[in-house]
């Protein structure tokens, strides 16, 4: 056996010792484990599950022993994550720290961000939110308008930070955000943005939850008035915030499709289908199985491209085109997968409260409705379209 296969073979046989078989089950919104200062678990797996991929460093079992990682090779790491998805474990901790921002610092930050922030992600204490899009500055981001003036006074060298941010994932539980600030206003659009790090407990920080239409708050308006950042959570150089962003954004794309597939609240549409199925007429029956039939398909086609783009990754190839590709696939297959649920489920897929409906009916209605953001998160798929034209296709802008 080679090394690759003595590795797998001991990974496997510490994930069956050490997962619970409650931890293998598919997950509900509801049991999603969040690293931060409000960290919490529903019960003894959950946290036994947690600490033990902790004390492995395998919340990023590629990262460095240093910073609270795994110290795995690459190939080591995948791995590790084709096991835990063979067994279907759960996510031990869900971050999008560690899954966006921890690979950025570990490029180009500076080994004091990498200390102060990094451990933190490891051992699940802070939990981090994304400040970029603006009430006017969505798609098109470079017009963002926060402000970030310097200044020194008798606290040091500091950024004063006023404006607001929108569509901000969970930032009324965040710790702190990673944001674009605009500290050159005389500059052209992108060269005046930094990309700058925000303690969301600061002082003139102050949050509001935005209701959606499936009831849920997950995004939030996030207000800026004269908020100090020091100096040294500025991220790479001042004025450069737009290089670091677009790094940071292709692991953002490949962390949403990974996101979904390592137990993103969703739904096994054929399960969901299938007695909805057996009460429609035979030629109604017919089209939906045809239907059905498609949808699965195209997850699977999903899942191969998902394991091409790792290997990709993996040698050092940029995978910046083929992660928008995974982003705009596996949210709009998302939204037609739920597109179609909802019509086998007839008007029991529209139910939202009452015991004449059943609970499942109730989720499946909430997601189908939740379905129609993840086409706007991380980048519209409008403007994913415009990725892949010009960086795989080719095509002149």
């Amino acid at each position: 056996m080679s090394d690759n296969d003595n590795f797998r073979a001991e990974a496997a046989a510490w994930l069956e010792t050490h997962c619970p078989a409650s931890m293998r089950r598919p997950i509900v919104a509801e049991e999603m484990v969040w690293g931060g200062s409000r960290l919490s678990f529903l019960n003894d797996d959950q946290r036994l599950w947690f600490e033990r991929c902790r004390e492995r460093g395998w919340f990023a079992p590629g990262w460095p022993r240093e910073y609270g990682g795994g110290g795995l090779s690459s190939k080591q790491a995948r791995i590790v994550e084709e096991e835990m998805a063979r067994l279907g474990c759960r996510q031990p901790q869900y971050n999008l720290g560690v899954w966006m921002l921890g690979p950025v610092l570990l490029e180009v930050g500076t080994e004091a961000q990498k200390r102060e922030h990094l451990i933190p992600m490891m051992r699940g204490e802070r939990r981090w939110c994304q400040g970029f899009s603006e009430p006017n500055a969505g798609s098109d981001l470079a017009s963002l308008k926060t402000s970030a003036k310097r200044v020194s006074d008798a606290e040091g060298e500091a950024y004063i930070v006023n404006g607001s941010k929108i569509w901000t994932s969970y930032g009324d539980q965040s710790d702190w955000m990673y944001a674009l600030v605009r500290t050159d206003a005389s500059a052209r659009k992108q060269q005046g943005i930094s990309f700058v790090l925000i303690d969301m407990h600061a002082p003139g920080v102050s949050v509001k939850p935005i209701e959606l239409i499936s009831g849920k708050s997950s995004f939030c308006e996030v207000f800026f008035d004269n908020v100090r950042v020091p100096v040294r959570q500025l991220v790479g150089q001042e004025g450069e915030g737009w290089a670091v962003a677009k790094k940071l954004l292709q692991h953002e794309r490949a962390a949403m499709s990974k996101f979904a597939e390592g137990g993103a609240p969703s739904h096994d549409a054929l399960a969901v289908a299938r007695p909805y199925l057996e009460d429609a007429s035979p030629a109604q029956a017919a089209v939906w199985r045809d239907r059905l039939a498609a949808v699965l398909m195209d997850a699977h086609a999903f899942a191969l491209t998902h394991e091409r783009v790792t290997a990709q990754a993996m040698a050092r190839q940029d995978v910046s085109g083929p992660a928008s590709i995974m982003k705009l696939l596996q949210t709009e297959q998302e939204v037609a997968k739920y597109e179609l649920l909802t019509q086998v489920m007839g008007l029991r897929g529209l139910s939202w409260e009452g015991e004449e409906f059943s609970q499942l009916e109730h989720d499946v209605c909430r997601q189908w409705l939740l379905s129609k953001t993840y086409t706007i998160g991380g980048g519209t798929s409008e403007v994913q379209l415009n990725i892949i034209a010009k960086r795989v296709l080719g095509l002149p802008g």
